[in-house]
């Protein structure tokens, strides 16, 4: 059987992922996995709209992605867009001008497709078993929960309450203070009403959080432990004391300080305030016992999807 070469670009609000996965009959092997922090969403998310800076960041990042997958003798691509361009005015005229000038076919996804992608990504790293766990991905522009189990999905929403806007809303003086965190968390209460209701309904034991932040806390608690952890890992237990540890360290810190965390990610080290919030916030509101790391998210969830013939 024929060898063929997939690649996944994920066009994130904050960063944007390239994978490229080779599949020989019933074998995969991941040949590259790339991330750049373009951050579509600085400086405009808030308005709605790709500012000029961030939209000549994404342009010269997929023209590399471009010349890597040539590199790679890439026969497939699959790009998906999420939270900034959906939502953005010129957003259109974006995905044009990508096609264009660099002959990748972007779609747009929506956020309740971008959950079940999300699903399917850390159903393909972990065995979610039977019992009912809450699956948390935090994007720059979106926030996408999930309570589900290994079977199935019983209840999914996307919420536009992404770390970027919630860095533009509410994260003004550093470090953050008490009034912002406390008008935060009053924001969250009220966005998140229809996730409480699901929540009381199905109650999910497990919080299991991929990508991003999460990818960050868990270098974190790994270098302050000395641990060693291979770098092909798909998941990683998080006690809760050890997040609310770190997450305490976040929030009292400037940025300067926040660089100085051993494993703190430069990409990450603005947003992860409010992100860490918005955990602490989701973890004591549902009384979460636990906390499951997944490496897996959205772009293994669409090379899942590929991998098995569906439809994205």
């Amino acid at each position: 059987m024929k060898k063929e070469r997939i690649a996944i670009i994920d066009m994130g609000t904050n960063t944007f992922h390239l994978l490229i996965a080779e599949k020989d009959g019933q074998s995969v092997s991941i040949l590259l996995n790339e991330k750049v922090a373009v951050k579509i969403g600085q400086g405009g998310i808030s308005k709605n709209f790709i500012s000029s800076e961030a939209y000549d960041r994404a342009l010269r990042t997929l023209s590399g992605f471009r010349d890597t997958m040539q590199s790679y003798k890439v026969e497939k691509v699959h790009a998906v867009a999420t939270s900034a361009v959906r939502n953005a005015r010129n957003g259109y005229a974006f995905i044009k001008d990508i096609k264009e000038k660099t002959g990748i076919i972007v779609n747009t996804i929506p956020g309740d497709k971008e959950a079940e992608l999300i699903y399917e990504g850390v159903k393909y790293a972990l065995n979610l078993g039977k019992s009912k766990s809450l699956v948390m991905d935090i994007g720059g522009g979106s926030v996408e929960f999930i309570i589900c189990n290994q079977d199935q999905i019983f209840w999914k929403e996307s919420f536009e309450i992404g770390a970027q806007r919630l860095l533009d809303l509410f994260h003004h003086r550093d470090p953050i203070t008490v009034n912002e965190t406390q008008e935060l968390i009053n924001y969250l209460e009220e966005k998140l009403s229809s996730l409480f209701e699901a929540a009381n309904k199905y109650k999910p034991v497990t919080l299991v959080g991929s990508s991003g932040t999460f990818d960050t806390l868990w270098d974190i608690d790994v270098i302050a432990k000395g641990l060693e952890i291979s770098m092909e890992e798909k998941e990683y237990t998080l006690s809760i004391n050890d997040f609310e540890r770190i997450a305490f360290e976040i929030m009292n810190k400037n940025k300067e300080e926040r660089l100085l965390i051993p494993g703190m990610a430069e990409m990450r080290v603005d947003m992860i305030v409010v992100a860490s919030i918005l955990i602490q916030f989701i973890v004591s509101k549902l009384q979460v016992q636990k906390i499951r790391v997944s490496s897996y998210a959205l772009k293994e969830g669409i090379l899942s999807r590929v991998l098995s013939g569906k439809e994205i």
